[in-house]
């Protein structure tokens, strides 16, 4: 589904990715793990076309369509998905004329008309009820006032409302007390298919006990350093990374 070839991207001049090499395929959830300053959120960022990093070789393929060649809202309405780390607030936009918006833009790039209004306020039920979205955000502005776990929340909520094809979940778990957590993790659960892949980005693996990954990368200084299954997350919970960028510091600066 997602292709990531050699991808070097910098900012202000200064690399930050240095070769990564990624194949999403679908159905399946990939956890990126990896120490501070390792490129993480940049690897989010630049999957959803943030303009500030200038990627200076490789490709992204998004079911053999060039990613890097759209915008960032076309790169949305391709069907990729970033739930922010910090999600800003929007006064005076409310949540259902958000998503709206939102959902009537995708349809306009694929050349449909506007979502008619019963089927919009039928689906936008539906995914509040599926998400466990609280009733009492109804009608407020986007992320205007909202806890962290709420802002978290509501990101699941347009995740189920878009339904994109990748949806990449940057450090997600910021900020969530356990039960928060738990509503949004247990939101992803509901919303993975055999059609959809998800990218879930962390320092920790306690996101991890409610949202079982099928493959996990470390990524480090730029690069993938190392590839597992669920419990190299476990590993790393006991362990650290300390040892894991000694090797890759041996390697790489051969």
């Amino acid at each position: 589904m997602l292709e990531i070839k050699n991808l070097h991207a910098s900012i202000d001049g200064k690399e930050i990715l240095k070769g990564i090499n990624l194949n999403i395929e679908k159905g399946k959830v990939y956890a990126i793990m990896g120490p501070n300053g390792s490129g993480k959120s940049t690897l989010a960022s630049v999957l959803a076309g943030n303009e500030i990093f200038s990627v200076s070789e490789g490709e992204i393929k998004l079911d053999g369509k060039d990613l890097l060649k759209l915008k960032p809202e076309e790169r949305a309405a391709e069907g990729v998905f970033l739930a922010f780390q910090y999600p800003v607030e929007i006064p005076g936009v409310s949540i259902n004329n958000f998503m709206k918006a939102a959902i009537n833009e995708q349809r306009k790039y694929h050349g449909l008309e506007p979502i008619p209004a019963p089927d919009f306020l039928k689906l936008i039920k539906e995914k509040k009820e599926l998400v466990e979205l609280d009733k009492k955000l109804d009608g407020r502005s986007v992320n205007q006032g909202f806890s962290g776990g709420e802002k978290k929340k509501l990101e699941v909520f347009q995740m189920a409302v878009l339904n994109p094809k990748v949806a990449v979940l940057d450090e997600t778990d910021s900020g969530l007390d356990i039960d928060a957590l738990r509503i949004v993790a247990n939101g992803v659960n509901k919303l993975k298919s055999s059609e959809n892949s998800f990218i879930i980005i962390t320092h920790y693996q306690r996101l991890l006990d409610y949202i079982t990954p099928d493959v996990v990368h470390v990524l480090y200084n730029g690069r993938i350093i190392k590839t597992g299954d669920k419990n190299l997350a476990l590993e790393l919970e006991k362990t650290g990374y300390d040892e894991l960028k000694k090797q890759a510091d041996e390697l790489y600066n051969k």
